[in-house]
């Protein structure tokens, strides 16, 4: 039984950790079809921030919060001055993003060296707990708490406040949502900030977890990616259902059958792709 309730909370603190990322990646493909290549890369910048923050002598918190707003600027700096030039221009959108991943990468690597290092949690959360027969780290349980809450904040953000109206509105066509006012440059910058923001925090509270280290974004993108085709691009619903069934998945995958760890993976994609080819919760974008 220890076992099972180990693993299902592990499960959990992953999944939690891919919503965040794969949230914003989804939001921004959804609503801008731009598929940001680079999302993977600004998880990892911000992991690494975080952990120079840290290093400096300041607190985790102010770390998670200095990332996420660092990487959020940055990336609507890049929305502005770089990808708003490619608009409607897909493969060459995919090139400068996959473009700007080797770049962050590459510049990470030249900071903060190729040795992974670990990213300490907050003190207060550090230890563990008893749930039942197992024994579980205590910030992982945060973690799980953590993205709960972003997800609730997400969630009433787009559903219940007048710019989520206006994200709802482009997503289903941005065409008839610039009709009736709708600022669709404001509002693209808007949601590649909140993307990359939620991307940068991500990948502090990832940090204790994952450790930090040069190759962190090809690990998590693919993920990502997986999330938002089973889920459905712009569809936050999508990516929170997805993220949490691929943290079961590959977690129980990694450990009872390793082996075929991504062929289980990637099966439900296959499966969920040839009955629904917009993903569980996704529209036909156009």
């Amino acid at each position: 039984m220890a076992f099972w309730i180990s693993q299902s909370l592990n499960a959990l603190a992953l999944g939690g950790l891919l919503f965040m990322l794969a949230s914003g990646f989804s939001l921004i493909f959804g609503l801008m079809r731009v598929a940001n290549l680079a999302h993977g890369a600004l998880f990892m910048l911000g992991a690494y921030l975080g952990l120079a923050v840290v290093k400096a002598g300041f607190g985790f918190w102010v770390a998670a919060a200095s990332a996420a707003v660092a990487v959020g600027l940055f990336g609507g700096v890049l929305e502005r001055t770089l990808l708003r030039r490619l608009a409607g221009r897909t493969l060459p959108q995919v090139l400068l993003t996959l473009g700007l991943a080797f770049i962050i990468a590459d510049a990470c690597l030249m900071l903060w060296g190729g040795d992974p290092m670990r990213l300490p949690p907050p003190p207060e959360l550090s230890g563990a707990v008893r749930i039942g027969d197992a024994v579980f780290p205590r910030y992982r349980l945060f973690v799980i708490g953590a993205s709960a809450a972003v997800a609730l904040g997400l969630w009433l953000l787009v559903e219940r406040t007048r710019a989520g109206a206006m994200i709802r509105a482009a997503v289903d066509d941005v065409g008839m949502a610039r009709a009736i006012g709708v600022s669709a440059s404001t509002l693209f910058t808007a949601v590649f900030c909140l993307g990359t923001a939620l991307a940068g925090l991500g990948g502090v509270i990832g940090g204790p977890i994952l450790s930090v280290y040069p190759t962190l974004d090809q690990d998590m993108l693919p993920l990502a990616l997986l999330v938002v085709i089973l889920g459905g691009a712009g569809s936050l619903i999508g990516a929170f259902v997805g993220a949490y069934a691929i943290g079961f998945i590959y977690t129980f995958g990694q450990v009872l059958v390793p082996d075929l760890a991504y062929v289980i993976l990637f099966l439900p994609m296959i499966a969920v792709l040839s009955v629904a080819p917009q993903g569980l919760f996704g529209r036909r974008l156009g």
